[in-house]
């Protein structure tokens, strides 16, 4: 894989987990952070599409094509992810959601894309995929594990793991075959966005306005820096393999686990450290 896509899929990594680490209490407040964070990413992000290629493409039906379906899927991302954070563990959710989502957009690019990644390139995204789900369960608690049935926390977690799986196949898909703009294919998604997180807070203007004034520079910082993120994986997926781009953004996932364990004194930091490096080695594995 080139070494300029593993790069930007490290540093779309760090800004995702970036944003995380500062706006992850805010982010909490469900779908009037969701507002504000679409708005305040189309608004920053807007003046920087003449300067990245424009649009990229002359072809407006596919940019409206690609930029609508994206928006929709990143909704439903978004609505079922909440859904299972509200049903049940989220640790639970959050490592089947990031474990099954990465799993799943290699099968579906080598099975509808025609990628062929070489049989070391797939060891390493099994090791990240591996590292990923272990750094998820850390904080799994015995009662979870102990209920009986199927846990809606797995099921939720599975159906996100779906949703990732499809807006990163048709990104790639509509970033490749109407050569869009990362920069301007990211801001027509978050814009078409807020129609429906509008809808959604059509009762709650004042609990959205009440966010926005005391939460304003972590709404900055998500604005700056998850639209940043995405845009870099698009660009490294222009470059090189979903398949092997798709393991390597939840590096961010890894990250994050170390600012809690080594920053905010989490739970079990060996076994956080452990899974790391087995993230590491899929790495490794995935540069040759």
């Amino acid at each position: 894989m080139p070494v300029i896509a593993i790069v930007l899929a490290l540093s779309a990594a760090v800004a995702h987990a970036a944003w995380n680490v500062v706006a992850h209490n805010v982010s909490r407040a469900g779908v009037p952070f969701l507002w504000w964070g679409a708005l305040a990413s189309t608004v920053i992000w807007i003046g920087v599409i003449p300067f990245t290629g424009g649009l990229g493409t002359d072809d407006l039906a596919g940019f409206a094509l690609g930029v609508a379906v994206s928006s929709v899927l990143h909704v439903l991302y978004m609505s079922v992810l909440q859904r299972g954070y509200q049903a049940g563990d989220l640790s639970t959710v959050y490592a089947t959601a990031r474990g099954s989502g990465p799993f799943l957009s290699v099968i579906i690019a080598m099975l509808l894309l025609g990628e062929r990644p070489s049989a070391v390139a797939l060891v390493g995204v099994a090791l990240v995929i591996a590292g990923v789900v272990a750094v998820g369960i850390v904080g799994r608690t015995a009662s979870a594990g102990a209920r009986r049935g199927l846990d809606p926390a797995v099921l939720f977690g599975l159906l996100t793991g779906v949703m990732i799986a499809t807006y990163t196949i048709w990104d790639a898909h509509a970033v490749r075959e109407w050569s869009l703009s990362p920069v301007a294919f990211m801001v027509g998604t978050t814009l078409a966005q807020l129609p429906f997180y509008s809808v959604g807070v059509r009762r709650r203007w004042d609990a959205v306005l009440d966010l926005g004034r005391r939460e304003w520079r972590r709404i900055l910082a998500f604005g700056i820096l998850s639209p940043l993120s995405y845009i870099l994986v698009l660009q490294a997926i222009t470059i090189a393999p979903v398949a092997l781009i798709a393991p390597l953004r939840e590096v961010s996932v890894v990250l994050v686990s170390l600012f809690g364990a080594f920053v905010l004194r989490e739970s079990r930091p060996a076994w956080r450290v452990a899974a790391s490096v087995v993230v590491v080695a899929g790495i490794v594995l995935l540069a040759f």
